[in-house]
Formats: C-alpha cells, sequence, structure tokens
C-alpha cells in the first residue's frame, strides 16, 4: 500500500494543492482545466470513477462546488478533484471524453440547476414532466416541507421511423408486485429496434432528507434507498460516516458485517437464480431458488430480526451478536443449502432447452459497457474485473480469501453463472469469517461520534448488484450537509436497452431479471 505522499506524487499534478479529508484526498482545480485532468485520472491512471456530484456552499462560502471523485484501487483513497462555481452557475461537460459523466452531470443540472455547457443530450433525469423545471430540490433553499405548484411539461421518447415499425408501451404499472417504470419499445415484427426507459417513479427525495434528518434516523434512510440492499447500503453510508469521525469498529462488528452483507448476496442472488429460470418457464428451477431464498431470509430474522437485515449497522459497529452454538448451527444448516443448490444446478444443466434460451440472449458490448462504467454482475459477466470487496476491502474481507466471479459472453447465461459462482463465493466468505470469528466481545466502538468540520469522506461497498458510493460532506458545525448516493443501478440502467436491441420482445422478461436493477435505487 502507497503512503499518501506517494499517491499524491503518483496521481496529482504539483501545481495543485491536495488536502488530505480521511480517506479523500481533494483539490481545487480551474474549472477550464477539469475535463483534461479527469481525463488523466480516468484513462492515463485507469482510476474508476465512483460519482460526480455537487454541494451547495453558498451559505458558507458563497459558491457551488463540482466534486469528481475516483478511486485508487487497493489503497482505500479517493481523489476528488472539484471545481468551484463563484461568479456563475455554469460548469464545462467532460461526458464528450467520459461517456460515464453524463448521468452524473444531468443529476446535477435537474436538482442543482447548475448549467453543463457541452453536454450532448442534457435532458431532465428522475424529476417529471410534472415538476417545475425552475425549482432545484438539492439546493439549500428549496423548502423540502412545501410541495412545488406543478408543471405541464412534456416527455418526449426516441423516434424511430421506417415502414412497419410501431412502439409497444409497457409500465409504469405492472402486472407483477414490482416497482414502477416505464419501457418503451419500438419494433420491426418481434424484434426490437429501440427500447428506452423512463424512470424516476420513485423518486422519494432521499438525499434532501439526509440533509434534515437526525444522524440515527439517516442509518435507517440508508437502509430504504433500495430494500433489497439494506445492510450492505446502510455500511456504506456507515463507513463513511466513521471516516468523518475517525472511528475504528471493533474487530468482531467487522466479521459480523461481513457475514450479514454476504447473507444478503446469497438472498438475492438465490431469488434471481430462480426466477432467470422460472422466466424461461422451467418451472423446478424457479420453484427451488425462491425455496433456498426463503430459507436464507428465515436465517436473517434468526440472527438479526429482520428478514432483510434492518437495524443491523449502527455508526460504530453493528447491534446484533451471533452466539457461537448458533453459528454452529447455521455453519451445518449452510453445507445442506449447499449441497441442495448443487444439486438444483446439476439437474438444470441438464436441460438444454434451459442454456440454449439463456444463450445469446441479452447479449451486451463490452466496450460499450466500459463506457457506461457497467459494474457488479453486469459488468463481470463480461469479464470487467471491479470488486469493491477485493479493490476497496472493508469490514474483515482484506483476510479472506476468494477469487473474482467473472465470465465474458455478457449475455443472460454469463449472468446466470456469475450468480452461481457468486453464490458459492459467499458461501466460503461466510464459512471463513465464522472460522476466524475474534473473541472480543465489543459490537460497537465506544467513541463519540463528533465529525470533522468542513470535511469529505467515502463509503464503499458491493452490493449483490455491484459497487455502491456515498459521498459525504460536513459544515463548519461538523453537521452532514450533502450525502450522495450512488447505487450500481444508476449506471446499469443505461444500458438496459442496449442488450435488449436485436432481441424480440418476448426475451425482455428474461433479459430485466438478468440484470435485476433496481428502481428505487436509482431514483432516489
Amino acid at each position: 500500500m502507497m503512503n499518501q505522499e506517494k499517491i499524491i506524487m503518483q496521481y496529482i499534478p504539483k501545481k495543485f494543492q491536495a488536502k488530505q479529508e480521511g480517506n479523500v484526498l481533494t483539490y481545487a482545480v480551474p474549472k477550464e482545466e477539469i475535463v483534461e485532468v479527469c481525463s488523466k485520472l480516468y484513462f492515463d491512471h485507469k482510476l474508476q470513477l465512483k460519482t460526480i456530484t455537487a454541494t451547495d456552499e453558498r451559505k458558507e462560502g458563497g459558491v457551488f462546488k463540482i466534486f469528481y471523485v475516483f478511486g485508487v484501487p487497493k489503497e482505500n483513497i479517493f481523489l476528488a478533484p472539484y471545481i468551484i462555481l463563484k461568479d456563475g452557475e455554469e460548469f464545462p461537460s467532460i461526458t464528450k471524453n467520459i461517456h460515464e459523466a453524463s448521468g452524473y452531470e444531468r443529476k446535477i443540472r435537474t436538482f442543482f440547476g447548475l448549467e453543463v455547457a457541452g453536454h450532448p443530450h442534457l435532458r431532465p433525469i428522475l424529476l417529471h414532466e410534472n415538476w417545475p423545471s425552475s425549482v432545484f430540490p438539492l439546493r439549500k433553499d428549496f423548502n423540502w416541507q412545501e410541495r412545488p405548484a406543478g408543471a405541464k411539461g412534456s416527455y418526449e421518447f426516441q423516434k424511430v421511423a421506417g415502414e412497419g415499425i410501431y412502439e409497444i408501451p409497457v409500465g409504469p404499472v405492472h402486472a407483477g408486485i414490482i416497482e414502477p417504470g416505464h419501457f418503451r419499445f419500438s419494433v420491426a415484427g418481434e424484434e426490437i429496434i429501440l427500447l428506452e426507459p423512463k424512470l424516476g417513479y420513485k423518486h422519494k427525495g432521499t438525499e434532501k432528507l439526509f440533509e434534515v434528518l437526525p444522524l440515527s434516523e439517516k442509518v435507517r434512510l440508508a437502509e430504504r434507498v433500495s430494500g433489497d440492499t439494506s445492510f450492505t447500503h446502510s455500511m456504506a453510508f456507515c463507513q463513511a460516516v466513521e471516516n468523518l469521525a475517525d472511528m475504528e469498529i471493533p474487530e468482531r462488528a467487522k466479521y459480523l458485517r461481513v457475514i450479514f452483507s454476504e447473507l444478503e448476496r446469497l438472498a438475492n442472488h438465490f431469488n434471481d437464480f430462480g426466477f432467470i429460470m422460472l422466466d424461461t418457464g422451467y418451472s423446478f428451477g424457479g420453484s427451488n431458488g425462491s425455496r433456498l431464498r426463503e430459507i436464507i431470509m428465515q436465517w436473517n430474522e434468526r440472527l438479526a430480526g429482520s428478514r432483510f437485515l434492518r437495524g443491523v449497522n449502527v455508526i460504530g459497529g453493528v447491534a446484533k451478536d451471533i452466539s457461537p452454538d448458533t453459528r454452529e448451527e447455521f455453519l451445518r444448516e449452510l453445507k445442506k443449502i449447499e449441497k441442495d443448490f448443487e444439486e438444483i444446478v446439476a439437474i438444470s444443466e441438464e436441460s438444454g432447452s434451459l442454456l440454449n434460451r439463456l444463450q445469446g440472449t441479452g447479449k451486451l458490448d463490452l466496450q460499450l459497457a466500459k463506457d457506461h462504467g457497467v459494474l457488479g454482475v453486469a459488468g463481470r459477466a463480461l469479464g470487467i474485473a471491479h470488486d469493491a470487496r477485493i479493490e476497496y476491502p472493508y469490514a474483515a474481507y482484506e483476510k479472506i480469501k476468494f477469487d473474482m466471479a467473472l465470465e465474458k459472453e455478457g449475455d443472460v447465461r454469463a449472468r446466470f453463472y456469475i450468480r452461481i459462482k457468486e453464490i458459492r463465493s459467499s458461501m466460503r466468505i461466510i464459512e471463513q469469517a465464522i472460522a476466524n470469528f475474534p473473541l472480543d466481545t465489543e459490537l460497537k466502538s465506544d467513541k463519540k461520534i463528533n465529525l470533522r468540520k468542513n470535511s469529505y469522506a467515502v463509503g464503499v461497498t458491493e452490493g449483490w448488484r455491484g459497487d455502491i458510493s456515498y459521498f459525504i460532506a460536513t459544515d463548519s458545525e461538523g453537521n452532514i450537509s450533502r450525502v450522495d448516493v450512488r447505487d450500481p443501478s444508476f449506471l446499469n440502467w443505461t444500458v438496459l436497452g442496449h442488450a435488449g436491441k436485436g432481441n424480440v420482445v418476448p426475451d425482455f422478461p428474461l433479459i430485466n431479471k438478468s440484470f435485476d436493477l433496481s428502481y428505487s435505487g436509482n431514483d432516489l
């Protein structure tokens, strides 16, 4: 691991003055140089772009700031060059150089009202056409307790012209018990020529609520960003706050966080393992995937008092312990689950019709995925080797050995097998965590929570969908003034339409399930 001086020498030009903010190195950059600075970090140094976000600091400094957060793998350090907007509210777009920046810049424009000069496709994001275009909810002077006057804007879907082309609207209300999202298909016969998702129906003002809720309620809010990832979202938030408080959590809490996070991964991967097969009409696989998920959910309830592992993470550690007898019993049960799972996999692999249905369906292009910053299952199914548990080890992951699950083809079959590999990996991780469980009994740091003033921190975890990032800023009194949340779905939704193109309409439910993206985690 490099020390801070070496990181600064390698990544930050000498003309910029870097300041350490816990796990973040911030440095001001003239806005006319930000495109060059970000391009160098992204293309030359191959650093991952974690988020681009704004802060409204007009009350204290009369400025807005735009932060560009890049992760340095293996170092658990994040570089955050930023620009200051003092005499205007316009900043240069970096999207023409770094395509995955597009959604972040659109979000800043929509929620802060800051103009993005040179963006190639600057349409509103998340807030719908009934929201006034002149009202920006993440500005500090926005009154979150008052409903703004309704607007009557319009949303124009992309159009495909040509003989025989027709449109199929699907949603936002669906037949199943799923969250709302609208999908507009342009088709020629059965073939999908264009697929455009419209999201934002689950927008609930999450990032604004992070500004106003008391600290204890902020943890509960993080658990509800995306309900099926309650534990790992709240862990990312807690890690960022713990960094701001210069707080080290007990070893026992680190191992418990690993165990609970992997239980969350198991439950959701079992669910998708089954539903992918169910969407092909293979009922045996579908029913058994749901059955295995239910076993894990019941263990979640027993171990943590919550099927979705809510109320476990607290700032400074965890609120739930697992007794030695229960750990041993769970290990025995895990062996039975593993045997059960492997039998289901073996039987399913004997179905040629199942595997043929998965192979080649919803195939994603590798370069397109890289351009969009695709994360998690969808990225690893193309061989994109990113996993925050390995690249930014947190909790006790640096003490646990496991292989990153990778495939190459980028189709439904590859995403299916990524889940199979990760289920196996999660079982090995839990076994190691229990085998090396610390003897100490402390679950939570007893240090008083005092956050650094006018400072920043980043929390990164690997949710079952992919990399989750939280960027947190504090004000001059040490209170949290800004929380930027980036669920992997925010990036991965941008490629779903590309994965659907060229397939037939009946393929879409299968393709959609193989990604299984969060509406709530995207809409915030």
